[in-house]
Parts: C-alpha cells; sequence; structure tokens
C-alpha cells in the first residue's frame, strides 16, 4: 500500500468552504479511482489555512497514472482547485512501521 501525502494551503479565509469542498471531492471523485482504499485530511492548528490530505493507494501507479492522468483529476480539481493558494505538494510513502 502507497501513502500519499498532499500538503494544501488555502486562501485565508476559506476554511469552513474549503472543509466540504475537500470532503464532497475526495468521497465523490477520487473515490472512484482505481486503487482508491481510504483517506483522511487534517487541518492545521498553529496554521489554519495548511491542510494534509492523506489518501491510501494499492500502487504508486493507481495514483500518478490512474487517477492522475485520467478523467477523474480534472473533476477533483475543479472542486477543489480554486481555494488553493499555492500549487499543493505531493509526495509519496512505504509503509516502514506501525504500532499494534
Amino acid at each position: 500500500m502507497i501513502l500519499e501525502i498532499a500538503d494544501i494551503r488555502i486562501a485565508p479565509g476559506r476554511g469552513k468552504e474549503f472543509d466540504g469542498a475537500i470532503k464532497l471531492g475526495v468521497e465523490s471523485v477520487v473515490s472512484k479511482a482505481r486503487g482508491f482504499r481510504g483517506y483522511k485530511v487534517n487541518r492545521g492548528i498553529e496554521s489554519p489555512e495548511r491542510y494534509i490530505l492523506m489518501i491510501y493507494w494499492d500502487t504508486l501507479e493507481n495514483h500518478t497514472v490512474d487517477f492522475r492522468q485520467g478523467p477523474l483529476f480534472p473533476q477533483w480539481r475543479a472542486i477543489v482547485g480554486p481555494f488553493f493558494a499555492v500549487p499543493p505538494v505531493v509526495e509519496h510513502f512505504e509503509l516502514v512501521a506501525k504500532s499494534a
């Protein structure tokens, strides 16, 4: 399983709107992608315009090829993109260890 982490910065004062938009975007669009396994979204306490989106994929290619290069990505960006202050920073991670 691959963990995608997107570090998202939104425009100030748009948090309430973005909270709804990101949930809608993931649950109605991203969740339809091949290899999607689940997600979490966290909002910063010290920096409330900062969000960390974590999406679990079966493979790296499920995100980078199937989703990013497929028809769902433009739909996703249409929902969440208008809130971005800067383009998100996205990286992928493999599990090394976890608690019981």
